[in-house]
């Protein structure tokens, strides 16, 4: 099998679309389970804090795998075939099997989302450890982007293991020799420790002349983690390039009256997004800049 997809360029790409579709499934669950799980976990924490007794009677136990999915609204259990990916969505014409209950479009446009981006990444990367690497970020980032639209929260049970990965992968010198990720680990530690510092200057900086808070730590936290993966070279690019298309965002919010001046936007989706783009093409992207301009582009 593995013979099969490192020589074939096409069942490479079909694979990684399959396996993102499953994978897809999966982060729908953690996307909306594991908000209420921090949510629950910080509220236990807050009752021991103020000296509150503990339940009489213990929490059923909840997070990624138990209880089993259900229907929002009739609470029916979902079976094994009305959980295929895209698929059983399209059998049951968005509605639960149970009591025919709509159900959100969103949750397949996870999964081919999931999908298409993994066969993406396979397609540029081809086969190596390069391509599981960058494969596996994409999972991360597609999990937090969701999780910050919705809660305007990035996870440090999401965004701390993705800096780890990329701090212990630059040992691995599995990128290193073909100049890309995962990079060599001075420019790995370089880029987290420059990547957290310098958004952590910004979110100060911004407080104390304007007296609010510009962004979360969770932002911080997941650009050192970018720059654990691509190294400092690349994070002027990703910083740049999500706060032009955040500020067109929001611009184009406010113009159509679908967001209040002063309502805070999510930094998470855009940073997540122009990270995976310098992932990709990241350095075609700096190399054609600086060749406007006649200078070399490393």
């Amino acid at each position: 099998m593995l013979d099969l997809l490192a020589q074939s360029p096409a069942a490479l790409i079909i694979t990684a679309l399959v396996v993102g579709l499953i994978v897809g499934s999966f982060l729908n669950v953690v996307i909306y389970r594991l908000p209420i799980m921090l949510d629950r976990q910080w509220r236990a924490e807050c009752a021991e804090l103020n000296g509150a007794e503990a339940a009489a009677t213990p929490a059923a136990r909840f997070d990624l795998i138990v209880p089993r999915s259900t229907c929002p609204a009739c609470k029916a259990p979902i079976g094994a075939l009305q959980n295929i990916p895209v698929l059983s969505y399209l059998a049951l014409r968005g509605r639960c099997a149970t009591c025919h209950a709509p159900i959100s479009v969103r949750y397949p446009l996870v999964e081919i989302l999931c999908g298409v981006l993994s066969a993406v990444v396979a397609w540029r990367f081809g086969y190596g450890a390069p391509a599981a690497c960058a494969i596996v970020i994409t999972w991360f980032l597609i999990a937090l982007t969701f999780i910050d639209l919705d809660h305007q929260l990035l996870p440090d049970s999401l965004t701390m293991p993705l800096l780890w990965l990329g701090l212990l992968a630059s040992l691995s010198g599995w990128g290193s020799a073909s100049g890309t990720l995962p990079v060599d680990p001075v420019s790995a530690i370089a880029g987290a420790a420059l990547g957290y510092l310098s958004l952590w200057a910004v979110y100060h900086a911004f407080r104390l002349l304007t007296g609010k808070e510009g962004m979360g730590y969770g932002d911080f936290k997941l650009l050192a983690a970018f720059g654990a993966w691509l190294g400092w070279r690349m994070l002027l690019p990703i910083v740049l390039l999500s706060a032009i298309v955040g500020a067109l965002v929001g611009v184009a919010l406010i113009v159509g009256r679908r967001h209040e001046r002063g309502t805070p936007i999510p930094f998470g989706p855009f940073l997540a997004a122009a990270g995976w783009v310098a992932m990709m093409w990241g350095a075609q992207i700096v190399e054609g800049y600086l060749s406007l301009y006649g200078a070399p582009g490393r």
